[in-house]
């Protein structure tokens, strides 16, 4: 089954962006150095950019068609996206910032004990190591219901232990959750190890 057919033309300034992609099942790793545009594809994905032309199509449904008119809005895409930085709110405990990402508010204990992140509940996220506010992300993110992943530099600025945290995470999710994941990366060993396939943008 295809998993991602993609196909987006995007001029940002002096930058045009033309990028395709049919990928199946698994996870499908955007591999290049840093300003080649791929925050951009995953910022298209999700709905948060609007490509000058082109489609976007997730497991047989349209999320845009330029020429059919069609631009769903980001919280109908379900995309469930990890940014760089955590992005967590401060003034609200992890409980209540994995609440945040659930629909109903629920949370779901089985999310929870998948990360192994069910003993930070009722930390500040100010209190979270690295590896452990990135673990909350995602845990926002899967909580949320998604029809697919996007993970933009998921183990940016995070040092050996922390990453080595983060890399079987996401081999967990992409083995046993059965979502289709890109991610975006410019170190070759993460490429490597999370791949299904992977993508070279330069």
């Amino acid at each position: 089954m295809v998993a991602f057919d993609l196909r987006l033309t995007k001029r940002i300034g002096e930058t045009r962006i033309d990028f395709a992609l049919t990928a199946g099942e698994g996870a499908t790793v955007l591999f290049g150095p840093s300003g080649a545009g791929k925050t951009s594809v995953l910022n298209m994905i999700a709905g948060l950019l609007r490509p000058d032309a082109g489609h976007v199509r997730v497991s047989g449904e349209t999320l845009f068609d330029a020429d059919a008119g069609i631009d769903l809005p980001p919280e109908r895409r379900r995309a469930g996206y990890v940014f760089q930085e955590p992005r967590l709110f401060p003034h609200l405990r992890v409980r209540d910032n994995l609440r945040y990402g659930a629909p109903g508010g629920r949370v779901e204990m089985a999310a929870i004990d998948f990360l192994g992140i069910g003993h930070l509940l009722d930390r500040w996220p100010r209190t979270l190591s690295g590896g452990e506010a990135r673990r909350v992300t995602i845990g926002r993110a899967l909580l949320g219901a998604p029809r697919f992943l996007l993970l933009d530099e998921p183990l940016s600025s995070l040092d050996r232990a922390r990453r080595e945290e983060i890399l079987t995470a996401i081999e967990h999710i992409r083995d046993t959750a059965r979502l289709p994941i890109l991610m975006v990366t410019h170190d070759a060993g993460e490429a490597e190890r999370i791949g299904t396939r992977i993508v070279s943008v330069e």
